[in-house]
């Protein structure tokens, strides 16, 4: 497929991005940033995960996953445990302090998502949401 338009898609994503991020981080009542809010997301669906399962689900490396992880622990809203079965993996779960920032994530995050779609019909938002999606498989990881 060939553009036809000068539509400079690499530029409006990374500018969206960008302004997605300070707008998440300007409207969140708390200390969580939107990287944190992730991790909170993950947890929320499966207390207790791999780090690098953890990783892998916010498209993460061990390196990334690491340190996130540890700022987390230091704001209080996640704990990091060994595995009882493989001594060589870490498990990561939230405390109730992290549950607390979840629901509040989680109401942040619809309230952001409700401002994105504004304006939109659900066939636009289903299209871009294609869009963004397809990215993952046209520009994987690579590790």
């Amino acid at each position: 497929m060939t553009i036809r338009k000068n539509h400079r898609l690499i530029y409006l994503l990374s500018v969206a991005q960008r302004r997605v991020q300070r707008a998440v981080t300007a409207s969140s009542e708390s200390a969580v940033s939107p990287a944190q809010a992730g991790l909170l997301f993950v947890l929320g669906r499966q207390d207790g995960v791999v780090m690098g399962e953890a990783g892998a689900a916010l498209d993460l490396g061990p390196a990334g996953i690491s340190g996130l992880v540890d700022r987390t622990v230091a704001a209080g809203l996640v704990e990091r445990r060994a595995d009882e079965s493989d001594a060589r993996a870490w498990r990561v779960f939230l405390t109730s302090k992290g549950r607390k920032s979840l629901v509040r994530a989680k109401e942040a995050a619809r309230a952001m998502n409700a401002r994105l779609a504004d304006g939109l019909s659900d066939e636009e938002i289903d299209v871009v949401a294609r869009w963004l999606a397809s990215i993952q498989s046209k520009c994987p990881r690579g590790d």
